[in-house]
């Protein structure tokens, strides 16, 4: 944790993240995998002398500078659809797997204490459920002394591919939810407390600092924010916590090649220890790049990452992906890079 902490104070997480370094590589986009990628990041650039940097601007940003070309790749939390691909000509893989946790300020409660449903945990971001000791809420948490106490909704102000998996789980387990607010990377938010912030990172900072807070980020920032979260019931009925395993569930049953580009949602996947908010975190490339020794590097990067930095991923609670996936991903999708 003090290594992660020191890291991110080293490089920052901004648009000017990690100019220090030689910038041998580009990227762009969602902050839902920077601190692995930050980590691979060091170590590579310890082992090969080459330098990555990522600007930690969201998905909707990563997206945005991919096409534009201003970077070698770009990364999203929200896969871009096959027709889009086709259109842009370029490639998709899932580079990590994590998950996205309701965050929670609330004194007296210790992480994981207090437990959420899906529909509940809808209507909270909804505005339905307006205190924290709500008849439904407390159900949920029979013999707690919840506080008669507004609940402060936070959520991303900036185009997210976390806003993205947060709101297609809630549009899966929710009716209300889908057709009143539906599934993005923005949205409307609907509940009249809320409150934007910028990043995992601003969401982060919002949450410590308002009181009945709720907001949503990836797993990462809970550990380095040491932050309070809900358990959540997934699909099985079970109440799960997030970590690496119960993310390594949900990714289990993954079918990959199924969608154009990759791009399966794993929400409310089914199974005792599978965490119902977990996704992946997608790369995005050209198949004939402008720059085809700048491509050549990213692939380079990635391919030492998926063989070499899985135990990075661990410590922060991330899962890599099995070898068998990445080896596919060698074969069936950057044979399409030109290089």
């Amino acid at each position: 944790m003090r290594k992660l902490k020191s890291l991110i104070a080293g490089i920052g997480l901004s648009v000017v993240a990690a100019t220090s370094w030689a910038a041998d590589i580009t990227g762009a986009g969602a902050t839902f995998p920077f601190p692995v990628y930050a980590k691979w990041a060091e170590a590579y650039k310890a082992a090969t002398g080459v330098g990555l940097n990522y600007q930690s601007i969201g998905s909707s940003g990563g997206i945005r500078q991919i096409r534009a070309k201003t970077v070698t790749f770009g990364a999203t939390d929200a896969p871009v659809p096959g027709a889009e691909l086709d259109r842009d000509a370029m490639v998709q893989f899932p580079a990590i797997i994590g998950g996205t946790v309701p965050v929670i300020n609330l004194d007296g409660f210790k992480p994981g204490e207090l437990r959420v449903t899906g529909p509940v945990l809808a209507e909270m971001f909804m505005g339905k459920i307006s205190k924290w000791n709500d008849p439904k809420f407390a159900a949920l948490n029979p013999g707690k002394n919840l506080p008669n106490e507004t609940i402060t909704i936070v959520h991303r102000a900036d185009g997210s591919g976390t806003t993205f998996n947060w709101t297609d789980y809630l549009s899966v387990v929710s009716k209300d939810w889908a057709s009143s607010v539906g599934k993005g990377a923005a949205v409307k938010w609907p509940a009249p407390t809320s409150v934007g912030g910028k990043g995992n990172e601003g969401v982060a900072a919002n949450v410590n600092r308002i009181k009945g807070s709720l907001g949503y980020v990836e797993y990462a920032y809970v550990k380095k924010n040491n932050m309070n979260f809900m358990q959540v019931q997934n699909a099985d009925g079970r109440w799960v916590s997030p970590d690496d395993l119960t993310f390594a569930a949900a990714a289990a049953g993954a079918d990959w090649f199924s969608v154009p580009g990759m791009g399966v949602s794993m929400v409310n996947a089914k199974g005792p220890n599978s965490w119902p908010i977990s996704t992946a975190s997608f790369i995005l490339m050209y198949k004939a790049p402008a720059d085809k020794a700048a491509s050549s590097e990213a692939l380079k990067f990635f391919d030492w990452a998926f063989k070499n930095g899985k135990k990075m991923a661990a410590d922060l609670d991330y899962v890599s992906l099995p070898d068998s996936l990445t080896e596919q991903i060698r074969t069936r999708v950057w044979s399409q890079i030109q290089r």
